[in-house]
């Protein structure tokens, strides 16, 4: 089996792609630390799909302080761990900041934020995966949390966007990305396992994966 070249995997995408899930089995597949950023402890988050306008500040500021936590831990966790797992990017959090919050309380997050993660560590690997707002609005409806089924499609394609623009210039990491529509990585271990040779191996780069046209 090939060894894996990466020590610190993080998997990305917009809400109900599946990314907890993946970075799950990774984890388990790696026998490795994983990091989740666990959105339905954040007290704010049911407040913030009722109200938007007047939650949006307390809910991003609580995922802040937590995601810059994890990431602290992380840094002075054990350092004979071979492998890290986790399904948040640091830098993720301003995508959202920037969606949600008006210019006032943009630059006090700002402020809170560049004093929090100036040491933040670049992960290894990034696994983004995408799909459209359709399939992502099936699977939101049917994992059945009642505070996600205020989610609209408009705010949906608003991420997806964000999260296009964002990795369209993200180049910290080898980056790997995967069309997520019409795959099944927690079921379907052929297509898991495609996934998990290109993770054990990629070392730099962009890369692109999609089981539907290796099948052809």
């Amino acid at each position: 089996m090939t060894e894996i070249q990466a020590e610190y995997i993080v998997v990305e995408g917009p809400i109900g792609v599946g990314k907890t899930s993946l970075a799950k089995r990774l984890a388990e597949s790696f026998h490795s630390e994983l990091l989740l950023e666990s959105a339905e402890d954040n007290p704010f988050l049911e407040r913030f799909y009722r109200n938007p306008r007047q939650a949006a500040l307390p809910t991003q500021l609580s995922f802040l302080l937590k995601r810059a936590q994890q990431v602290n831990d992380l840094r002075q966790s054990d350092l004979f761990n071979p492998v890290r797992v986790a399904d948040f990017l640091m830098e993720k959090d301003r995508l959202f900041a920037e969606l949600t919050l008006d210019s006032d309380e943009l630059q006090l997050y700002r402020q809170v934020y560049s004093h929090l993660t100036v040491d933040a560590p670049k992960p290894d690997l990034v696994v983004y995966l995408q799909a459209p707002v359709e399939v992502l609005l099936a699977r939101i409806g049917k994992r059945g949390r009642s505070f996600e089924q205020r989610i609209e499609a408009l705010y949906l394609q608003r991420i997806c966007d964000a999260y296009t623009e964002f990795f369209y210039h993200y180049h910290d990491s080898p980056l790997l990305i995967v069309n997520a529509a019409a795959i099944n990585l927690i079921d379907n271990d052929e297509e898991y396992e495609q996934l998990l040779q290109q993770v054990r191996t990629i070392r730099s780069g962009r890369h692109y994966f999609n089981p539907l046209s290796l099948a052809l």
